[in-house]
């Protein structure tokens, strides 16, 4: 029997070797056969195709530094315009005070005539019509905006402001509330420094958002910035009821330094902003509202150290009876915590004025 089991286990080595060379063989040939087949539908069918795509790739490529050689020209020429035309304009500004010195002049002398003294008035207001007329014509060639604001990424988004208009009023609320959006940490930074209440993040916010807007004004409109909490005045202007023009960008840049400048404080009468708006001649027919709540205070006072929401929501009706109809107010409200009538009383001033309103988010504008 185990005579048997080791017969069995016998195995011969010329049938296995044999066995192992067929094998082999085979899969070599099914092998060889695969690749050249997958080789021949490659060269066949892909090929075609990836030549056309890096054709049409290359001819990509192609027009696109020709466009980048004709914008280069274009931004060649325009800055060649605008250097010219500011060149100009500084010409003329010379020539007007070198008429201005001599028209002072010939009103202290006794023998200048009238004729004469009117023909200089005549010629310096002619330059300075052709001087706006010049900044103007720089400012168009730079784009459409008198200004540049430069943020972390497109802030068009927020398109349902009007931003036309030929006299454009800015109302920055610059009252304490501005200084946080929570009861507690507005108490707790109007206790710190200047330094600290300008570098509040709300109210940097606020000032990049005036900021913004400035950089939107139509070039050839007039505008005021007035700040207001318990009073109001000008950023601009010593007089606030003057219209300023666009066109004048350094006058514009002195407002925006201005506002970096002021420290959020007291309360916000909104009657007494409103009212002033109403003796402006002529009337804004643009105004863009900054704010974060009602008001706390009016023209009358109060002794009261806590003013209750439906106490702000009267204040507020009666400050609205002073603005003059038909001017559009659009209005940015900025988060202000215990107030909760502001949104729906500010809501409905937008929309019976014909204005906006938005409540903007964190990283706007």
């Amino acid at each position: 029997m185990s005579d048997m089991k080791a017969e069995r286990r016998k195995m011969n080595p010329l049938s296995l070797a044999f066995l192992d060379v067929m094998f082999c063989g085979f899969g070599a040939v099914i092998l060889i056969f695969l690749i050249l087949d997958h080789a021949s539908t490659v060269s066949a069918i892909s090929t075609p195709n990836l030549t056309a795509e890096i054709t049409l790739l290359n001819e990509e490529v192609r027009e696109g530094e020709e466009g980048l050689v004709r914008l280069r020209n274009t931004v060649a020429d325009v800055s060649l315009e605008v250097v010219t035309a500011e060149g100009l304009a500084r010409q003329i500004q010379e020539a007007i005070d070198t008429l201005v010195q001599e028209l002072a002049a010939l009103e202290n002398s006794s023998i200048a005539t009238v004729e004469d003294i009117a023909q200089m008035r005549a010629d310096v207001q002619a330059l300075e019509e052709e001087l706006l007329r010049l900044q103007a014509s720089a400012l168009e060639d730079e784009g459409n905006n008198v200004r540049q604001f430069l943020g972390d990424g497109n802030r068009q988004y927020l398109s349902g402001l009007f931003l036309g208009g030929q006299r454009i009023l800015i109302l920055v609320d610059s009252s304490s509330s501005m200084l946080d959006s929570t009861l507690v940490n507005i108490i707790r930074t109007r206790n710190m420094s200047d330094d600290s209440k300008r570098n509040a993040p709300k109210w940097q916010r606020v000032v990049k958002t005036v900021d913004w807007i400035t950089t939107q004004l139509p070039i050839t409109s007039r505008y005021q910035l007035w700040n207001f909490s318990d009073n109001y005045a000008s950023l601009v202007a010593d007089d606030a009821a003057v219209w300023q023009e666009v066109a004048d960008r350094d006058e514009l840049d002195q407002g925006i330094t201005r506002l970096r400048e002021l420290v959020p404080e007291r309360g916000t009468n909104m009657e007494k902003v409103f009212r002033a708006i109403a003796n402006m001649n002529p009337l804004p027919d643009n105004i863009f509202l900054i704010t974060d709540g009602l008001p706390t205070i009016n023209d009358r006072g109060s002794s009261k150290a806590l003013v209750t929401p439906p106490e702000r929501l009267e204040l507020f009706e009666s400050a609205v009876e002073e603005l003059p109809e038909g001017i559009p107010v659009n209005v940015i409200l900025m988060p202000l915590e215990g107030d909760p009538s502001a949104a729906a009383a500010f809501w409905q001033l937008a929309q019976f004025s014909q204005g906006s309103f938005i409540t903007p988010s964190k990283d706007w504008p």
